[in-house]
């Protein structure tokens, strides 16, 4: 598959002072690190990082990251925000083997409109934005597509309904709601109140 090439710098000055001066001069400093290599810290400039990340895979692009002459296959392990600004501030880089297995959050997203859920003034939620899995960088999901087009205002769609593509493990219990419907007090149907994975057993 192919990569989106992003370059770093090495030889930046540690600690908070310095950081917030890379920062304030539209840098993100952040740290390389994988199997087998020592850590490295990094600087990248942060609009090459949103121009990196953003394709349609996004924090979940997987990274051509030229580091001093050096390329590393790498994924976005960690971003740290600023709390007000969400602007990014750290940033961790994870070197992988395209071959090997890694854990990573893709994300969901619903899509269609369920005319039966809004006859009643209901609503459709994701009851979870991403989704844990396992699988090589090479067929990592860039999302989960969910259409709820055909749901019912009782329905549940759990983990263990999201079909996963060749190579994906989907991590987690598979009774967790995925997605859920959501129905006012007004409405024709019960509030449909989804019990957490691990009381769907005891609830009445």
């Amino acid at each position: 598959m192919s990569q989106t090439v992003l370059s770093a710098q090495t030889g930046r000055t540690t600690g908070s002072p310095a950081s917030r001066r890379l920062r304030a001069a539209d840098h993100v400093p952040g740290v390389l690190y994988g199997r087998g290599m020592q850590p490295v810290s990094v600087t990248v400039e942060r609009r090459d990082l949103r121009l990196a990340l953003s394709g349609p895979a996004g924090v979940n692009t997987v990274l051509d990251l030229q580091v001093d002459g050096t390329s590393y296959p790498a994924v976005v392990k960690e971003l740290q925000r600023h709390p007000i600004k969400r602007t990014v501030s750290h940033i961790d880089f994870l070197q992988v083997n395209m071959n090997e297995e890694i854990t990573v959050s893709v994300g969901v997203r619903l899509e269609g409109e369920s005319k039966a859920v809004q006859a009643v003034g209901g609503l459709v939620d994701a009851a979870v934005d991403s989704i844990e899995v396992t699988c090589t960088p090479s067929n990592m999901p860039n999302e989960f597509v969910i259409d709820i087009t055909d749901m019912q205002p009782h329905d549940v769609i759990r983990l263990a309904d999201v079909p996963m593509p060749a190579g994906v493990t989907a991590l987690g219990d598979p009774e967790m709601a995925v997605v859920t419907v959501l129905v006012t007090a007004g409405g024709d149907a019960a509030a449909a109140e989804v019990p957490a994975a691990g009381d769907a057993d005891t609830a009445e």
